[in-house]
């Protein structure tokens, strides 16, 4: 079954999706939104660095998102998008139901997913909570804690872990499965009095339902209240659709994105990326920004697009 038409289909119902329907609409486009309704910040409970809506709780910024989108026309479809291809000058978004819905223009805000390696998967029961990804997502909410990084190499290793100090002077670097630190890391290290913990991580200790420490293969536990494992994740962009079409792809420090111009416009015409799913690093504030400049992207084609058609009914 095919439905009515939209001017875009958003897919991804996130801070980037979100704001880019909120400028489509303002900008009087017809929108449909796709939401499967998971969230990358699902786990946590609050945000920071976000100017004015610092400390909100982020499924509350997103169902506030959801009535302004809707103000402006927007629409809403709860469910999942299973394959997008184009169609004559357009595109057509199938759903899990088999219906098919024909759009002209298609931004993919479906974000990412955080994957620990095997090895430390228990950890992810205290994800959000005290175990942690992103210093300024979560830093200043930890301050002056007993602090711990797990990494995967010593690149993110040394990376986080004199991030982390400056929101705590007692921080711990675990090398886990690091195999050499060179004698100039240490020292940086030691300059900034990061203290370095060696062997192999096993878990994390937790009593009242909080962490308390972290222990290792051979039985000491490390006392820490929280932990960064931002570097020790793989962070898998959700971008099946964009890989479908063969998008232009690059290798990045956090692995392998889909590239996208200042406006948000893939190397595909008319498809448009924005937030996670195309930038591992952006925090909730920097997604949003992402999908206003897509956004607008978007509406300056369609108005292309039908300047083109304009001109040609004149002829």
């Amino acid at each position: 079954m095919t439905q009515n038409s939209f001017d875009v289909a958003v897919i991804g119902a996130g801070a980037a999706g979100l704001n880019a329907a909120l400028i489509l609409g303002q900008a009087r486009r017809s929108v449909i939104v796709f939401d499967n309704g998971s969230p990358r910040n699902a786990a946590a409970d609050h945000m920071n660095g976000f100017l004015s809506r610092d400390g909100m709780n982020p499924a509350e910024l997103l169902t506030i998102g959801r009535g302004e989108v809707r103000k402006f026309g927007g629409e809403f479809h709860d469910g999942t998008v299973v394959s997008v291809t184009r169609d004559d000058d357009g595109f057509l978004v199938e759903l899990a139901d088999g219906s098919k819905i024909p759009v002209r223009k298609v931004l993919v805000a479906t974000g990412l997913t955080d994957r620990l390696p095997a090895e430390l998967e228990v950890f992810g029961e205290r994800w959000g909570r005290d175990v942690l990804h992103c210093p300024y997502c979560h830093g200043y909410s930890v301050r002056d804690q007993s602090l711990g990084v797990i990494a995967k190499s010593a690149e993110f290793a040394m990376h986080q872990a004199l991030m982390v100090r400056q929101w705590s002077d007692d921080v711990v670097l675990f090398l886990h499965r690091i195999a050499e630190l060179s004698a100039e890391d240490r020292e940086k290290l030691a300059a900034r009095d990061v203290s370095i913990v060696e062997g192999e991580v096993a878990g994390p200790t937790v009593e009242d339902d909080r962490l308390v420490g972290v222990r290792l293969v051979d039985g000491t536990v490390v006392a820490r209240s929280a932990v960064f494992v931002g570097g020790a994740l793989t962070m898998d962009p959700n971008d099946a659709i964009l890989r479908t079409f063969g998008a232009q792809r690059a290798e990045t420090m956090m692995g392998d994105f889909v590239t996208v111009d200042m406006m948000g416009a893939t190397s595909e015409p008319g498809v448009f990326a924005a937030g996670n799913v195309v930038d591992p690093g952006a925090q909730v504030i920097m997604a949003a920004a992402a999908g206003a400049k897509a956004g607008a992207g978007i509406n300056m084609m369609l108005t292309n697009d039908d300047l083109e058609v304009a001109l040609a009914l004149r002829s």
